[in-house]
């Protein structure tokens, strides 16, 4: 992951991807490792740049815009871009020890 923070908001972002959440599993995007790059810029625009559990996930539409929401939320924040990416792949080794726990992957 690459975390870029030149507007000094970083850990206030990554506090609001943390309340984001695949609607089928119960971890967050964050801790799932879906989070590839996190950008902050002085101008207050965020750059997140993310990917889906797979593909064709079926909740793809609302966890882009609860991101979105989310990180719109953060003070100081004036736009935030999305982008998605599955260049890598995601897969369970790109979720926290703590989100393997919680799922019973250990």
């Amino acid at each position: 992951m690459i975390i870029e923070d030149k507007a000094g908001i970083k850990d206030q972002v990554i506090e609001k991807l943390k309340t984001v959440y695949d609607p089928e599993i119960p971890v967050d995007v964050y801790e799932l490792g879906l989070i590839y790059e996190l950008h902050t810029f002085p101008e207050g625009i965020v750059k997140v740049v993310m990917t889906l559990t797979a593909p064709a996930c079926p909740a793809a539409d609302q966890i882009l815009q609860d991101v979105q929401a989310a990180v719109a939320s953060v003070d100081d924040v004036k736009e935030v871009r999305v982008e998605i990416s599955f260049d890598p792949p995601w897969d369970r080794e790109m979720m926290s020890e703590d989100a393997k726990l919680e799922l019973g992957f250990f």
